[in-house]
């Protein structure tokens, strides 16, 4: 009887511990978020001699963006970045580990870079 009891004490233990760790316990939160934008093609003539090579060129345009927020792990961050063409433009963020925010914007195209 005595071990019996003993079984179900360490049983009650367990599941005690497993609920108030899982009560305790904050949610990480992820997302993401793509939008590709695919145009017509061009076809690029290449003249070598008597062969003949053809390329295909389509206009670069891209949107994605992201976000983690895991409260566990104190990673907090997120990201945004567009293309049109050679225009490229983003910011990304970040939680610094002395608590400060960092936000970071950036652009570039044919002429800077």
């Amino acid at each position: 009887m005595l071990k019996r009891d003993l079984y179900l004490f360490i049983l009650q233990v367990f599941i005690l511990v497993g609920f108030v760790g899982a009560v305790a316990a904050e949610h990480a939160f992820s997302s993401q978020h793509i939008h590709k934008h695919d145009g017509h093609h061009e076809t690029v003539h290449h003249g070598h001699g008597d062969k003949h090579h053809h390329d295909y060129y389509t206009h670069p345009k891209y949107e994605f963006e992201y976000k983690v927020e895991d409260h566990h792990t104190k990673d907090h961050k997120s990201q945004h970045e567009s293309r049109d063409g050679d225009a490229v433009k983003g910011y990304y963020a970040l939680h610094e580990p002395d608590g400060s925010e960092r936000h970071i914007h950036y652009h570039g195209d044919k002429h800077s870079g």
